[in-house]
């Protein structure tokens, strides 16, 4: 029997392979993996699923079950329309009003374009028993610069206790110095960009230093940071280089603008 007379005369494999295709699909796109996987995928067929199954996704399991089915989630959940996520977590916060609930939503309506909503729900949170929360703190701030307001966005951030981790120090003199660059104050920006590249958890405070340093004409301090970048890049493990994707994107594109 042909491979084919074998699939027709048990349908079934045929509708699971198909289901399996999608859900590697998700697994592939949420987990970053490389691009080729998706187009074996989409023009693979049950022969693609299987190539995933074994290089990919079994060894992935095997690596770490909680972190696969934690992707695989996300992933289910990131297809999901902005509106019915957004419908989903207003129904969460109507039952448990939480700091963590508060947050999600907050998250979905500036995604959706909706700064003003978004910080509507957190308000209540920056004068109660988590005004001091840096989750609530940096979130705020985010929005506030997303709306344009970068004094109201620093004042925030100035509110951070930097000690908290190393992960939310990065993220705060990171946002202090795109709040105080959009103020002008050329001066504070850069030396808190500096402050935020000493022992930064992520990539994101270089990435974003040269492209202060470019647009104030400092063009060979900003080529010596991203050629640092790219060595970086070269460097880094696979996993790293997937997290760090898009400030080594940025990067690049900052590199383009020196040619």
């Amino acid at each position: 029997m042909t491979l084919f007379g074998f699939l027709n005369h048990y349908p079934w494999l045929v509708y699971l392979s198909g289901a399996l295709q999608i859900i590697f699909l998700i697994h592939a796109v949420v987990t970053r993996r490389n691009f080729y996987w998706i187009f074996i995928l989409l023009i693979g067929s049950y022969l693609g699923v299987l190539a995933y199954l074994f290089l990919e996704f079994l060894p992935t399991l095997r690596g770490g079950g909680r972190r696969a089915g934690a992707a695989l989630q996300t992933g289910l959940e990131a297809i999901k329309p902005l509106d019915t996520r957004i419908r989903e977590a207003q129904a969460r916060l109507l039952e448990s009003d939480t700091l963590s609930n508060r947050a999600d939503l907050a998250a979905l309506q500036a995604r959706a374009g909706r700064p003003e909503e978004a910080q509507a729900i957190l308000a209540p949170l920056l004068s109660g028993i988590y005004a001091d929360d840096p989750v609530v703190l940096l979130t705020s701030a985010e929005l506030e610069l997303a709306r344009g307001n970068a004094a109201a966005a620093e004042a925030l951030l100035n509110r951070v206790d930097l000690r908290t981790s190393a992960a939310t120090r990065t993220r705060t003199l990171t946002l202090l110095a795109q709040a105080q660059a959009t103020q002008g104050k050329t001066a504070e920006a850069d030396a808190t960009y500096r402050e935020a590249m000493t022992a930064a958890t992520t990539e994101e405070p270089r990435a974003r230093y040269a492209a202060f340093l470019l647009k104030h004409g400092r063009r060979d301090e900003a080529a010596r940071l991203l050629d640092q970048l790219a060595r970086t890049e070269q460097r880094a493990t696979p996993l790293y280089r997937r997290q760090e994707r898009e400030w080594f994107q940025m990067a690049a594109g900052l590199r383009r603008e020196l040619r």
